[in-house]
């Protein structure tokens, strides 16, 4: 199996990310259904479909600024265009070449895109997959915010209800887990991958 696969919950037209913010972010996010001040609209912002490194990221939505734990569907069409529309965040010779040539493709496009280890429902590393991130800034910021954005969820009582579930030892996830939903997602044309 190729490694560099994403996998995420999605539909025909949306697929869902998830990022983590602190109250004063999160609450008028989930009363607009749109980020809205004081959501920074200069600041890369990064976006994951994958709902366990979501949760290794934020350590459960127990981390300072990280209490509260968002599902946003956005359109397929604009995580696509992201996609397509990104850099890798490190240099690797066998895609760039020259650091040159990787730092002029950062400075033109919008998007970043990191490959991290992919982790199990308890946060364990998956050996031999890795999980996406995407950060978003520019212009790819403003697109999400205004125009690829459908719906914002608060998935925070999940978030709790499975680090519970570790905590006490449970063989399973909760009923209803997300990751027990995603399935792979066809990479677009144009994604950048290491080699």
């Amino acid at each position: 199996m190729n490694k560099y696969n994403i996998r995420a919950n999605y539909d025909d037209t949306s697929i869902r990310v998830y990022q983590a913010y602190c109250p004063e972010i999160a609450l008028p996010a989930l009363e607009a259904q749109r980020f809205v001040p004081p959501f920074k609209m200069s600041r890369m912002t990064w976006i994951k479909p994958s709902f366990n490194w979501m949760m290794y990221r934020c350590g459960y939505a127990s981390k300072p600024g990280q209490e509260i734990v968002l599902g946003i569907d956005i359109t397929r069409e604009g995580f696509e265009w992201a996609l397509q529309n990104a850099a890798l965040s490190t240099f690797k010779q066998d895609i760039h070449g020259t650091h040159e040539a990787w730092k002029r493709e950062l400075e033109t496009k919008p998007v970043r895109i990191q490959w991290d280890p992919e982790r199990d429902w308890k946060l364990n590393p998956m050996e031999g997959i890795r999980s996406i991130q995407i950060g978003l800034s520019g212009e790819a910021v403003d697109h999400y915010v205004n125009e690829w954005t459908l719906h914002i969820s608060g998935v925070t009582p999940m978030a709790k209800a499975i680090a519970e579930a570790v905590s006490e030892g449970r063989p399973e996830p909760p009923e209803g887990h997300p990751s027990l939903s995603e399935k792979l997602y066809p990479l677009p044309p144009g994604t950048p991958v290491p080699v």
